[in-house]
């Protein structure tokens, strides 16, 4: 449970209610999800009758399943933002998770969850590294490594439990940030079908009466406010552990049949979930541009000496450097018009203005080299298509991005948090001779981008000339010099 401040527990509250049944299977226990997805369940159960709650899967070994479950699976979200003109500032108990567990410590527990008769959705962010087949996970008698694999024997067990024959249609709504999430989440899983030779009538179900849905997020979390924490704590009567905050604009696309409404009835609730036939074109823009300029924006902020998306935004220097990768790189690649693209660009950077948040842009480095081949190098190589130059301020990231997995900066240690083996590359690319052999080696990795970087003419050469200005010269002398 929350601990009180004072006399009053949580149960005590007119809010607090556990008593609906478990509706959907979470996996994650982030920021984003906790002030998003259950978030927006809260509403539901609040305002439009959703009558269920969620069970949390901790995705991967370490995580905060413990913490939930000790605070009983409440906490606080503070939403905070302009909307129209008006400040918005809201505090609200989340109530809608009724479990989190963490299925390293406990296989069968984690399969016995499948077996709920109630369940109708599954709910996943686990990065845009998430959604992948690991060819390791030779079966389903111990635990996968990877997310598709833990889901599919999940999926697996729950066929079986019920004797082929599941009480309830399933809707797979993921939330990792890659295209297509829902329909490559379920390639993945079929290939785990074939590769654990799983009966044919179970491929069947996952093939095709299992709904699995693409869909887009949109909703800036900087989660935890440590430095606010023991204000906030003040003001709510309670210490928790997990509180998190957002900005207060929010947006769903959920690709999928139009029947998934009424059972997820989130206009009854004013929310805004868009229900689409094509979710790309909000995907394109969103990812491109909001996505895109934090993925741009961090290595370069953090190397510069800032801390928070805002500060990096509003710095004399990298401020204009952003406006210019907005403007001159990003924008003149997208394929919608010039008005809408500028219209919301400027929302985004009033976005990253917000003064309520303080988004860290260390929280926002988790896995930057995927980050960075699904929000940026897509920007690049369409700049390079259609101009037939190199994008230098994008590149310039890239180069700082290279420079800030080295691992230290002026003689300080930074703590890195991506694939243990893709950080050990960087690394080691970083004991050869001279600048040109360490960014030919990072960009040749195609396991990184996708391709050989090497190939794209003289792209290897620009980011090595960068990199070394960074590395002797620190960032304020290029940064200034990119612009000039």
């Amino acid at each position: 449970m929350l601990k009180p401040l004072n006399q009053q527990t949580v149960r005590d509250t007119t809010i607090y209610s556990k008593n609906h049944p478990i509706k959907v299977l979470q996996f994650g226990e982030g920021n984003f999800l906790r002030a998003f997805v259950d978030w927006i369940i809260d509403l539901l159960n609040e305002k439009a009758g959703f009558n269920g709650s969620v069970q949390i899967v901790q995705p991967i070994e370490k995580g905060m399943a413990d913490v939930l479950a000790e605070q009983d699976g409440l906490y606080h979200l503070i939403l905070q933002g302009i909307q129209n003109g008006e400040s918005k500032d809201i505090t609200r108990l989340i109530t809608s998770v009724k479990d989190a567990m963490n299925p390293y410590e406990d296989y069968q527990r984690y399969l016995k969850l499948g077996e709920n008769p109630d369940l109708q959705f599954i709910i996943s962010n686990t990065t845009e590294a998430g959604i992948a087949f690991d060819s390791r996970d030779t079966s389903s008698e111990e635990l996968p490594n990877s997310f598709p694999g833990k889901l599919t024997a999940l999926l697996h067990h729950r066929f079986q439990h019920f004797n082929r024959n599941p009480p309830k249609d399933l809707v797979m709504i993921p939330c990792e940030l890659i295209d297509k999430n829902g329909s490559n989440l379920r390639q993945v899983i079929l290939q785990y079908c074939d590769l654990w030779k799983l009966d044919g009538k179970f491929k069947h179900w996952v093939s095709d009466q299992i709904t699995f849905c693409n869909t887009l997020v949109d909703r800036i979390v900087p989660g935890y406010p440590r430095d606010k924490a023991p204000e906030i704590e003040q003001q709510i009567g309670y210490k928790d552990k997990l509180i998190a905050t957002g900005e207060y604009f929010h947006l769903w696309v959920i690709e999928g049949p139009d029947w998934i409404r009424t059972i997820f009835p989130t206009d009854k609730a004013g929310l805004n979930v868009k229900f689409v036939s094509d979710q790309t074109p909000y995907r394109t823009r969103k990812v491109r541009i909001l996505n895109g300029l934090h993925t741009t924006m961090v290595p370069v902020g953090i190397l510069y000496g800032l801390e928070t998306v805002r500060e990096a935004v509003t710095d004399d220097v990298v401020g204009t450097y952003l406006q210019q990768v907005l403007q001159q790189e990003i924008i003149p690649t997208l394929d919608l018009p010039e008005d809408e693209l500028s219209s919301f660009a400027n929302d985004v950077l009033d976005r990253f203005r917000n003064p309520y948040i303080k988004h860290h842009l260390m929280s926002i480095s988790l896995n930057s080299i995927s980050k960075y081949k699904v929000r940026v190098l897509p920007s690049v190589l369409k700049y390079i298509e259609l101009k037939d130059e190199l994008p230098k301020h994008l590149l310039f990231s890239l180069a700082s991005l290279i420079r800030f997995y080295k691992g230290e900066w002026q003689g300080k240690p930074i703590q890195l948090n991506d694939d243990k083996g893709a950080i050990a590359f960087i690394q080691d690319a970083w004991k050869l001779d001279d600048y040109e052999q360490i960014t030919n080696k990072i960009l040749g990795n195609k396991d990184f981008w996708g391709q050989d970087l090497t190939r794209i003419d003289h792209l290897s050469e620009k980011v090595s000339e960068f990199l070394e200005q960074i590395d002797n010269k620190g960032m304020q002398e290029p940064l200034k010099s990119l612009l000039d």
